[in-house]
């Protein structure tokens, strides 16, 4: 269960009512508590790998098995074609000194790597942290 953490993560993943959260490496491994707070928030059910349309933020379930950052680059890159303008992109990784974390400086290069930022991070679970990755601006 999420618990404190994650009723607080919630609230700081920006996700509000109507919008659909597109979800990547759902695995049995993956906190319920925190899926199921998102869609409280969206008042909708996440939608999978498949979906074929426009989404308004996505949630990335990684760990350090899943593959190379250059994996994780391309799916930052298939999960931002798919974003609406503004949209809010979450890598769940597990916790240090869990097993599968991934070090959020890799996460960091393969965001910079996609032509993005990560901006903060969220507690999201007992065993998942949230890194929150944001589009390049385009204006200089």
């Amino acid at each position: 269960m999420a618990g404190s953490a994650g009723a607080e993560a919630a609230s700081r993943f920006g996700f509000t009512t109507g919008q659909v959260i597109q979800e990547f490496g759902y695995d049995d491994d993956v906190d319920p508590a925190v899926r199921d707070l998102v869609e409280q928030a969206t008042g909708s059910e996440l939608v999978d790998e498949d979906y074929g349309d426009v989404c308004d933020g996505t949630l990335i379930w990684w760990r350090e098995d899943d593959a190379e950052h250059e994996d994780l680059t391309d799916l930052l890159v298939d999960a931002g074609a798919n974003l609406d303008d503004g949209g809010l992109i979450w890598v769940m990784t597990p916790k240090p000194g869990r097993p599968g974390h991934v070090r959020p400086g890799d996460i960091e290069e393969a965001a910079q790597t996609a032509g993005m930022h990560a901006t903060s991070a969220v507690s999201a679970a007992d065993a998942w942290l949230g890194i929150r990755i944001a589009s390049r601006s385009r204006g200089r």
